[in-house]
């Protein structure tokens, strides 16, 4: 029972945490800042970490761990690339759209944690960026060649996501299931399915 009283507390603290850093940023923020907008003392702060790195890591983590354990779930008896596309994005937003601040945290503070913290991370990283990956070399298998490199399309789609917490109100008249289903489609069919010539597209200047 303590065990998890204190798992709770520590979760309300990540919370704040995460809150004041997606506004003030890491590297601007202190432990006494912290301690103030959790209502926690600076020596209660202590208790459940012994820095601010360590605050955001666990923030990171646990962000992670639950997204993935989301997606593995939703992907569970799927089998249509396409379907388990739409998953995919639907476990994303729906669990970001409700963790703003922690998204805002997660795309832009990674590259303050280091040694086995970072590696940690990274690896859940990893392992997600690797899911999507394989999903669309599946789509690519069922409905014939991409028009577009698929690690280009893989970040293309985790910027559309992540970039919600910049505009999008889970409180306004789009909900998190019309977000998901537009931004699929807009992913796979492109805003109005114009095809484009490669003699159309930019060149790299080779001189």
């Amino acid at each position: 029972m303590a065990v998890a009283n204190k798992d709770q507390k520590l979760d309300a603290l990540l919370t704040a945490a995460a809150r004041v850093f997606a506004e003030r940023g890491y590297h601007q923020t202190s432990m006494r800042d912290l301690a103030r907008a959790s209502g926690v003392s600076l020596a209660g702060l202590y208790y459940y970490v012994e820095s601010k790195e360590e605050l955001l890591y666990h923030i990171q983590r646990r962000n992670f761990e639950q997204v993935l354990a989301g997606m593995r779930e939703r992907l569970t008896g799927a089998t249509d690339p396409v379907d388990r596309l739409m998953r995919f994005i639907d476990n994303h937003l729906d669990y970001f759209a409700s963790h703003m601040a922690e998204m805002k945290v997660l795309s832009h503070e990674a590259g303050a944690l280091s040694g086995e913290s970072l590696q940690v991370v990274e690896e859940m990283k990893r392992e997600y960026t690797r899911a999507l990956m394989d999903i669309l070399a599946g789509i690519e298998e069922t409905h014939g060649p991409a028009h577009a490199n698929r690690r280009v399309a893989a970040y293309s789609l985790f910027g559309m996501m992540n970039w919600i917490y910049n505009w999008y109100d889970p409180l306004g008249d789009l909900g998190v299931e019309l977000l998901a289903q537009n931004i699929g489609r807009i992913f796979l069919g492109g805003y109005v399915g114009l095809p484009v010539a490669d003699s159309s597209l930019p060149r790299t200047n080779a001189g």
